[in-house]
């Protein structure tokens, strides 16, 4: 028998074998349960506690890493940063230099083309000054020569008068000239109306007979008249034919055109008058002055009265034609000097036209060097705005990051991750 006490009231009993081996058994069983609970509870401590630190230290490595990560992805970040910061400034410099390298080209080629266009503006408006004062000259050569005009026409008037009363004069000497008059008394007469105004009105005139027969006749007078300079200004061959009454056969003028033709060219005149009294009812040869060019070259009939006037007339008219031909030859030298000036106009239209189509090339050619250069810019630029987009894709991929993400290809970082699972469940 086996003597038990109580825990309980601290009685003692007695059990038997069977009995004290059943209560053993329980409380062996109680125990065990007892021991095994507080076991499995301190290994469920236990594995508690190594799960939270096996989950502490992960975290921290977790969190190391992740910050290691952030700060790498921040100094990246940051280095991109920087970099496109430092890109971007150096491009917008760039751009900004090119910028003001197009505009400095702009303004130097506006101030180019404004000297140029002012050069070119001087240049015309020399010129349309020297066309004025061309103009001008002009103006005032035609109003000399209109005044010139005016005062020969004025004088030629009182030449006129004054001729006016000569015939007159002459008229009178008509009517009381004999028809028996030789011409002898014809050629006197002539004569001795030149003589009166020789020292007056023909100074440098020569007025004799014709006494050179060499050629198998001559005429009766010669008039020559010359220049300062002893330039022959006028000739003429006269002829004086006057007519007798009592003459069978009557003459008429055309009957000595020929022989007074032969006789200018063979003495060199330049005009051929006959003086005549032939005809005396002919109305034709009756107005005083008639031209016989039609018939010779050169050739006049006038009256006895008419023999100064026509005389005057030619010189005056040779005197004019050498005016003229002074004035033309102005006039040429004028129009030369006027057609090189309009070479020079001419000559600096296609030099501008040049200068300006070679200017207008260099301009398009900058322009098109410009575009170049902000198209190749424009490619930096997308450049970089996609590096830009990169980094932000990386970023984004840096927040997106998880432990899987992490652990994945990771042997170590897998096993600590399952075994964390497995002690989880």
């Amino acid at each position: 028998m086996n003597e038990i006490i109580c825990p309980n009231c601290k009685k003692a009993f007695k059990v038997d074998e069977a009995g004290f081996a059943d209560i053993l058994k329980q409380v062996r069983d109680h125990q065990f349960e007892q021991e095994l609970t507080a076991r499995l509870a301190l290994a469920e401590n236990e594995k508690e506690s190594a799960v939270k630190l096996a989950e502490a230290n992960i975290k921290n490595a977790l969190q190391e890493a992740l910050a290691k990560k952030d700060k790498q992805l921040a100094e990246v970040k940051a280095k991109s940063d920087a970099v496109l910061a430092e890109n971007l400034a150096k491009k917008a410099a760039e751009i900004a230099e090119m910028k003001a390298k197009v505009q400095n080209a702009e303004t130097e080629k506006k101030l180019e083309v404004s000297e140029a266009i002012k050069k070119i503006e001087k240049e015309r408006d020399d010129l349309i000054n020297d066309l004025k004062m061309k103009e001008t000259e002009t103006q005032l050569l035609e109003k000399s020569i209109r005044e010139q005009f005016t005062n020969k026409l004025v004088a030629k008037d009182e030449a006129i008068k004054m001729k006016e009363d000569e015939i007159s004069r002459l008229k009178d000497f008509k009517q009381k000239l004999s028809t028996k008059m030789i011409g002898e008394s014809l050629e006197l007469h002539c004569e001795t109306e030149f003589n009166k105004l020789r020292a007056t009105a023909f100074q440098n005139a020569y007025f004799e007979k014709d006494n050179d027969a060499t050629g198998g006749t001559k005429g009766d007078y010669i008039y020559r008249e010359t220049d300062e300079s002893g330039n022959e200004i006028i000739s003429i061959m006269f002829e004086m034919k006057n007519e007798n009454d009592e003459t069978a056969t009557k003459k008429k003028n055309e009957d000595f055109f020929a022989k007074l033709d032969k006789d200018r060219k063979e003495k060199s005149c330049e005009y051929a008058v006959l003086v005549s009294l032939l005809e005396s009812d002919s109305e034709l040869y009756n107005t005083g002055i008639v031209d016989a060019s039609h018939k010779f070259e050169k050739m006049y009939v006038v009256r006895p009265q008419f023999f100064i006037p026509i005389i005057t007339l030619l010189r005056n008219a040779a005197m004019n034609s050498m005016e003229y031909k002074a004035e033309l030859n102005l006039m040429r030298n004028q129009n030369i000097d006027i057609t090189h000036f309009e070479e020079k106009i001419d000559v600096f239209k296609k030099g501008f036209a040049y200068n300006y189509d070679l200017a207008s090339r260099k301009f398009k050619t900058a322009i098109n060097e410009i575009d170049k250069t902000i198209s190749h810019l424009q490619k930096t630029k997308d450049a970089l705005l996609s590096s830009e987009n990169n980094l932000r894709l990386a970023n984004n991929k840096a927040e997106d990051l998880t432990i899987k993400k992490l652990t994945r290809g990771n042997p170590t970082m897998k096993a600590m991750f399952d075994e964390q699972n497995k002690r989880s469940e």
